[in-house]
């Protein structure tokens, strides 16, 4: 096939330039197919991962509902080593440590909450195993761990339940100013309408605390 001069010099310049690019296109477009792929295979990968939590989880959930504390620990425990990076890892941790709780064992509902705390990528999840594990340790007299649980930069929709447990463990400790301080907190930042306003206000009360 014949062609002009115009057409022999832009395939003179097509070739000079896949002699210098042609490697580095090649591995471009290799690299990109690679990248698709491995995006698409972790995407596979973690709805395989969900589904199957998801499935452990309603057991845990059925264990719970009948009591049945072996078969919270053996669900539990599956959803913590093997999909503890999903959702229902620290959904888990909740459900067992009420299970737990429920049965009397308070030491054994410390652990779930401890996990949830570490492990948690929420951070409502986190909150709320910090308020469960202070009211435990409330219950046990370990009212500095306790106070030191509730230790959070900001715990943002849940202070006035925090600054509530906190003056909990206050009042139990025998710090009395602190505790009055603490509900007072607690009432400052609920809504005038808000359920657990008559609670705290009852417990200020019996501290000595001018009503609000």
């Amino acid at each position: 096939m014949a062609y002009n001069l115009e057409e022999q010099e832009q395939l003179e310049n097509l070739k000079a330039f896949w002699n210098r690019y042609g490697n580095f296109l090649v591995t471009v477009v290799t690299l990109l197919a690679l990248a698709i792929a491995g995006w698409r295979g972790w995407g596979w990968y973690q709805e395989r991962q969900s589904v199957q939590a998801a499935a452990v989880y309603e057991t845990l959930r059925e264990a719970a509902s009948e009591r049945n504390v072996d078969g919270v620990r053996a669900a539990a425990g599956k959803l913590f080593d093997e999909y503890g990076r999903t959702v229902y890892g620290p959904m888990a941790a909740l459900v067992a440590a009420g299970a737990y709780l429920q049965s009397g064992d308070a030491k054994a509902a410390k652990i779930p909450l401890q996990w949830a705390i570490d492990n948690a990528d929420d951070a409502d999840f986190r909150l709320t195993a910090r308020l469960r594990l202070a009211s435990i340790l409330l219950d046990e007299g370990a009212y500095d761990e306790g106070l030191k649980t509730l230790e959070v930069e900001s715990p943002g929709a849940y202070l006035a339940l925090y600054e509530d447990r906190r003056g909990d463990l206050l009042s139990a400790a025998g710090r009395r100013d602190e505790a009055r301080a603490a509900y007072e907190r607690a009432l400052a930042s609920l809504a005038p309408n808000a359920a657990l306003r008559g609670i705290v206000q009852l417990k200020l009360d019996a501290l000595g605390g001018v009503p609000a």
